[in-house]
């Protein structure tokens, strides 16, 4: 699966760039395939604390789905926050939760009409990048 992200903002998409971006609403062609956008854990089977604190950890329950980052709570300070959660389903884009430092906790719900799929979870740390995590209704 090809991982496209906007120039102009930094939005991802999945195997083909959108007319124009859901974020920001630049054109197509400022989407460019970029393999390495999304960050993932050097060894799975062994998380280190880093991975820890930023890969997103989902719960479903009545079609809502909430997205912790990390395991081990990520810090919401002035120098290292999350900036916010992008929420997919099959890959395609459905919202964006923004989240402020020092006001909001790296934590954001929301309510799904799909009765099945998969959810995928893109959290993104204003110093270590995007991170992915993934379930299913």
């Amino acid at each position: 699966m090809k991982v496209l992200v906007c120039g102009k903002c930094g939005h991802i998409e999945f195997d083909e760039a959108p007319e124009h971006c859901l974020v920001c609403y630049a054109p197509a062609d400022q989407f460019a395939e970029d393999e390495d956008a999304i960050k993932r854990p050097e060894d799975p089977g062994e998380l280190t604390e880093g991975d820890k604190k930023h890969i997103p950890v989902l719960t479903v329950e009545n079609g809502a789905v909430t997205a912790t980052v990390g395991d081990i709570e990520h810090v919401m300070q002035d120098a290292h926050f999350i900036r916010f959660l992008d929420y997919y389903l099959d890959h395609a884009f459905v919202s964006r939760v923004w989240l402020s430092p020092g006001t909001c906790r790296p934590v954001a719900t929301i309510q799904l009409a799909a009765e099945s799929g998969t959810v995928q979870v893109i959290e993104n740390c204003n110093v270590h990048g995007n991170w992915l995590s993934e379930t299913t209704l």
